[in-house]
């Protein structure tokens, strides 16, 4: 149901050789959080109507997703437009987040299409206070082998403190890198630091092996509503876009969870809405996000995504608020 991924044509890349090179750091740490089946929002990043990040809309929405039972949120991942902001930007964006966290779980996305960047948004993070990193692979060239996309995380993950959690985001429709459960393997194995990935690739059967097939020490994320219900079977979490909306609906279904219930109605509780909400245009665009969640929160703010995604017109939005007004009678 996550449907807020952009989808990178022609990127069906080699799949990742079994075989790797021998690990070479210290032994894993056992030292990494044990509670995993968290749920964090994959957050969006409010722009003004002049495209200017709003520090003050971002700090409202944040207080919003902790009072709907939200446990974290990640900040400037693809549905908080990341690669859209500068690196001076990306640093005042997660500093407004470390500074109005509300006791929420933070994790930054630090990866850029080269390490140096990627190294100076990793220790800028870790220096501000966020709870961990999320990044992904170098994303302009596609199908790297796997001994590269090893060292470039050799390269990076060398200049973090050893004490920064760091996650690998697997996304490959958009950055055309896939991966298996022998590279996973082979990070855990390399960086006592690891904690394991985001996979927003939404594919069940490739989500179970990554779960089933890696150290039990990681926590294997879905970034996709169709994949939660496994996450939460083998104790992990999810990053969802949909939680910025269906905050309290997808907190119900971790409710229920921890209490030792059937999340199933819980869940078909969330798709249910997700389906009216659908019917009402919302979707991918994040134009349309951003506008349900300012109404959902009651604000008047301004929030447009940046180029080149398109504003909403004055129909779309007439469609959507009236989606929200149904959603509003279910959560």
């Amino acid at each position: 149901m996550d449907t807020t991924r952009r989808m990178f044509v022609g990127m069906s890349t080699a799949a990742m050789v079994a075989s790797v090179t021998p690990a070479v750091s210290a032994p894993v740490s056992a030292a990494l959080p044990a509670n995993k089946d968290k749920f964090w929002v994959a957050g969006t990043t409010p722009c003004g109507g002049n495209y200017e990040f709003d520090a003050a809309a971002y700090a409202e929405q944040l207080a919003w997703w902790k009072g709907q039972g939200a446990d974290g949120v990640l900040v400037l991942g693809t549905n908080g437009e990341g690669p859209s902001f500068s690196v001076a930007e990306r640093k005042k964006i997660a500093e407004t987040a470390i500074k109005h966290r509300n006791g929420l779980d933070l994790i930054v996305t630090t990866g850029t299409a080269n390490f140096k960047e990627t190294i100076e948004l990793s220790q800028h993070a870790a220096a501000i206070g966020a709870d961990s990193v999320l990044i992904q692979p170098p994303f302009y060239f596609k199908n790297p082998k796997t001994d590269g996309l090893l060292e470039y995380f050799r390269v990076v993950m060398e200049k973090l403190p050893p004490g920064l959690a760091v996650r690998y985001y697997d996304i490959p429709q958009v950055t055309g890198v896939t991966i298996t459960p022998a590279f996973v393997t082979a990070m855990a194995e390399r960086h006592p630091n690891f904690a394991g990935i985001k996979n927003s690739h939404g594919v069940a059967d490739e989500f179970e092996a990554l779960s089933t097939q890696t150290p039990g020490r990681l926590n294997i994320i879905s970034g996709t509503d169709n994949n939660m219900l496994a996450a939460l079977r083998h104790g992990n979490g999810v990053i969802l876009g949909s939680g910025n909306v269906y905050t309290k609906l997808v907190a119900g279904i971790f409710a229920a969870h921890r209490a030792g219930q059937d999340p199933q109605p819980a869940f078909d509780k969330l798709t249910a809405a997700t389906n009216l909400m659908q019917a009402n245009g919302y979707s991918s665009n994040y134009n349309a996000i951003k506008y349900a969640l300012n109404l959902m929160m009651g604000s008047g703010r301004v929030n447009l995504a940046r180029p080149p995604h398109v504003p909403l017109s004055d129909e779309e939005k007439a469609k959507l608020r009236a989606g929200v007004v149904q959603l509003k009678t279910m959560v």
